[in-house]
């Protein structure tokens, strides 16, 4: 994030893959958009309503992935991997065709998204990216989930607990800074499940794609997956992703703290819609500097356009 003008990529990127739950095929295509697009999503297998914009808002599912769907019902799965790569790259404009309802899980991480992007090269506008600047802390809890998002000055910090009782995933708990950390174990770290869990993901007419191929599985103390892990925290490091790409569906960078324990899509949801419930608890800033400085957030750098 060292320039801070809106970004898109330099040309059409296909990607070919089977869907993790659905199990269908798709062919997706990232294009290159104008200035103020943002994300969009179109189902070329449909002719009418075909378009969907991610917003924290239609989020129709947030079970085992997110599912963003539009008022006709229309929905694209599973878009989580992807939103993760492209918040993490700091790409604001980008058109997504895909000719099915769930988006290919590929290796079951962001890295093919984030290798492909990268090697095409990323072009930059002349026009200002906008960020979300969290005024109040705000907390969300659900039993033993909790999640809670508090003013930062310079960057979006997310620190994740993750706790198992299976003793091969265990506790892990990571935290990384979006716009200046290493992400690379985090595009890198693969969804998962226990292996006594798939059945029952299966009878529920999910993981349908599901293989050693595109997931961790771990039964008993064992990790099924015989080149074993990315790196040493791969199970947290995943939920990391998971979160920056539902954090995505703001629309806009996040200028604020994430702490989350033993949460996923949903709480992330939860969460974003009671931020969004009142107008005192963010602002939408214009940046106008060309490059990020240590003073991101001070006042002489930045336009309310809220």
């Amino acid at each position: 994030m060292s320039e801070l003008n809106q970004k898109t990529i330099k040309q059409d990127i296909s990607f070919k893959g089977v869907g993790l739950h659905s199990g269908l095929e798709a062919s997706l295509i990232l294009k290159p958009a104008e200035p103020n697009t943002g994300i969009v999503f179109k189902r070329t297998d449909l002719k009418e309503n075909n378009i969907i914009v991610p917003n924290l808002f239609n989020v129709s599912s947030a079970i085992f992935c997110t599912t963003i769907s539009n008022e006709s019902g229309v929905s694209i799965s599973t878009i989580e991997h992807l939103m993760g790569a492209l918040y993490g790259l700091g790409i604001d404009n980008v058109l997504v065709e895909i000719n099915n309802q769930e988006v290919p899980i590929l290796d079951g991480s962001a890295i093919l998204f984030v290798e492909a992007i990268s090697k095409v090269g990323i072009k930059s506008s002349d026009t200002p990216i906008k960020v979300i600047k969290i005024l109040k802390k705000i907390e969300f809890i659900d039993g033993k989930k909790t999640i809670s998002i508090e003013p930062s000055k310079i960057s979006l910090d997310i620190d994740f607990e993750l706790k198992y009782e299976n003793d091969f995933i265990g506790t892990q708990r990571n935290l990384i800074n979006v716009f200046e950390s290493d992400l690379t174990d985090i595009y890198n770290s693969r969804t998962f499940c226990l292996f006594e869990d798939v059945e029952k993901l299966r009878e529920m007419g999910l993981a349908k794609g599901g293989s050693l191929d595109n997931a961790m599985v771990v039964k008993d103390n064992k990790l099924l997956n015989e080149k074993g892990l990315r790196n040493k925290k791969e199970f947290v490091n995943h939920k990391i992703l998971d979160c920056m790409g539902d954090l995505y569906l703001t629309g806009y960078k996040i200028i604020g703290k994430i702490t989350c324990s033993q949460g996923g899509h949903k709480l992330t949801n939860q969460l974003l819609r009671k931020v969004f419930e009142k107008k005192e608890n963010f602002s939408l800033l214009e940046i106008k500097e060309k490059s990020l400085p240590h003073t991101f957030i001070n006042k002489q750098h930045l336009r309310s356009i809220a």
